[in-house]
């Protein structure tokens, strides 16, 4: 067997070239991205609870087969000095046969606290979940250098999918897809084996998702889709039959549109407008409507924080029981939503 199979040389490869990424050209990169350099990565994880615990549903065309309801790296698993909290919850998520894990380099904020909760869950049993993570940064070197933290702080050296974070705009789009830009570390680095699959995220312009999915072939999507949806800028209408033209794993995000768009929310009273949204009162559906809806999409999965282990397990419950809604049902979900579309969609562009 030669040198090149053995598993620290392997990894010592992949940390060798993200630390030359500061200092040395891309030509001198490149010639390190040669084949015999990258290992073959570990066989797709596997929970064995899962298949009984809920639904489940392909991953596009990656031949993963994921549970219908997912777990999103924020809510309680993103909050500062949270350990207690924060970490049974991952736990219980895979004791519950959840097997995909959702999480950013920008949940948590510079201490990066998702990523540190879900890395403590992730050093004994990595192999249970499918571990999805994201860079915001737009340039090829900014990029690496947090998929090199990403990595330590998961306790993993490679991730399922690695994912363009809230792309908004088509600024955005020119940044990450011209020289020097965060699509060539996305590429580089499945190359060396850090990352699995690929993938984009947005949740406010569905023209920008889509000249993503123009212009390079992601094997997955992460877009915020709830009820509201077909009241303003509907990801549903093109940007979803697109994906599934290309056979993409789709997962849904913003399902309850953190609270707003359920009967429950009540606006806290420093509630303001911009990224957070403001809401004027409560919403109109209850979390079984509000999940039923996206999961009767053509979607893989769909991604939910939370905030306790009692809400993860209602959650998965819901799951376990789930049916499809029938168009007319649909219908008069969405319409139920309209009086309070704008709060349920605060993350799309408005203006």
């Amino acid at each position: 067997m030669s040198d090149s199979s053995d598993p620290k040389l392997l990894s010592n490869s992949r940390r060798d070239f993200l630390k030359t990424t500061g200092a040395v050209t891309a030509g001198l990169v490149a010639q390190s991205l040669v084949p015999a350099q990258a290992g073959a990565l570990p066989a797709l994880p596997s929970n064995p609870l899962t298949a009984d615990a809920m639904p489940t549903r392909n991953l596009g065309k990656t031949g993963y087969r994921v549970g219908i309801f997912s777990l999103g790296g924020q809510a309680s698993v993103e909050k500062p000095n949270n350990d207690d909290v924060a970490v049974p919850i991952v736990e219980r998520a895979l004791d519950l046969g959840i097997n995909y894990i959702d999480t950013a380099a920008q949940y948590g904020g510079t201490e990066r606290w998702s990523q540190r909760y879900i890395g403590q869950v992730m050093k004994r049993r990595r192999s249970e979940a499918y571990l999805a993570s994201k860079t915001h940064d737009r340039t090829r070197d900014g990029s690496l250098k947090l998929l090199e933290e990403s990595l330590k702080l998961l306790n993993t050296d490679h991730l399922d999918a690695w994912q363009l974070h809230h792309v908004t705009t088509m600024d955005d789009v020119e940044r990450i897809f011209a020289k020097g830009g965060a699509i060539e570390a996305m590429h580089e680095a499945r190359e060396q084996k850090m990352v699995r699959f690929l993938g984009v995220t947005g949740h406010t312009d569905p023209e920008v998702l889509m000249e993503c999915l123009r212009r390079s072939p992601f094997d997955q999507i992460l877009m915020a889709v709830n009820a509201a949806d077909p009241h303003h800028l509907s990801f549903q209408e093109k940007l979803l039959p697109m994906a599934l033209e290309k056979q993409m794993g789709i997962i849904g995000m913003k399902i309850p549109a953190r609270g707003r768009i359920l009967s429950t929310w009540t606006p806290p009273p420093d509630a303001h407008g911009g990224w957070e949204g403001s809401a004027k009162g409560p919403g109109t559906l209850v979390m079984k409507e509000a999940m039923y809806y996206v999961l009767s999409l053509p979607v893989s999965t769909v991604i939910i924080g939370c905030d306790t282990i009692a809400q993860l397990e209602e959650n998965v419950k819901l799951a376990r029981e789930f049916t499809p809604l029938s168009g007319e049902q649909l219908a008069a979900l969405a319409a139920k939503t309209q009086p309070v579309a704008q709060q349920a969609l605060f993350f799309r562009r408005w203006s």
